[in-house]
């Protein structure tokens, strides 16, 4: 009998050392580790060139899926560049709940135009019910107005924000 869901996968949050998600990124895929990295594309301008560049959507974190067994957090903790898993209690990293890392993967795969915004823990809970995110679970936030899905990692504290049509969404 499995022990506190020692042997089956979840979703955590590493923090890594500044600037250093694509490589940490890169070096846990070589030890065939399931990765997330978030990232949205921004348009950066020089004095003679505009480009569109890569950047994590939440700076310092990538995500990893595996089991709680000492020898997996331990092979992820040695990586290079990696600080820490992130966790209330020390030694028992908070999983991540796997709505909150496909709704973000469906967010990111979807090319929206998406924000971070400041972690939300309380407000209306909607899923998105027609159109291309249709399923996408989140928070409804109305700002200036728009409205915005905003999408929470709670073991980050962070959230992102999409725009959406209001008409859109259904109450959970």
């Amino acid at each position: 009998m499995e022990e506190s869901g020692t042997l089956t996968p979840h979703w955590y949050a590493v923090h890594v050392r500044s600037r250093h998600e694509f490589q940490v990124t890169s070096r846990l895929r070589q030890k065939g580790i399931e990765i997330f990295l978030p990232t949205v594309e921004r348009l950066r301008k020089w004095k003679d060139r505009k480009k569109l560049i890569e950047f994590p959507l939440f700076p310092g974190y990538v995500f990893v899926r595996i089991t709680r067994e000492p020898g997996n957090l331990l092979s992820v903790l040695k990586v290079k560049g990696v600080v820490r898993i992130l966790c209330t209690v020390p030694g028992e990293p908070d999983p991540i709940p796997d709505e909150q890392i496909i709704s973000l993967q469906r967010l990111v795969e979807n090319k929206q135009a998406i924000d971070p915004y400041p972690y939300l823990k309380e407000g209306q809970q909607v899923r998105i019910a027609k159109g291309p995110l249709s399923g996408v679970e989140g928070i409804l936030v109305k700002k200036l107005d728009k409205h915005l899905l905003v999408l929470s990692v709670d073991v980050l504290r962070q959230g992102v924000a999409v725009r959406i049509s209001a008409s859109d969404v259904e109450k959970i």
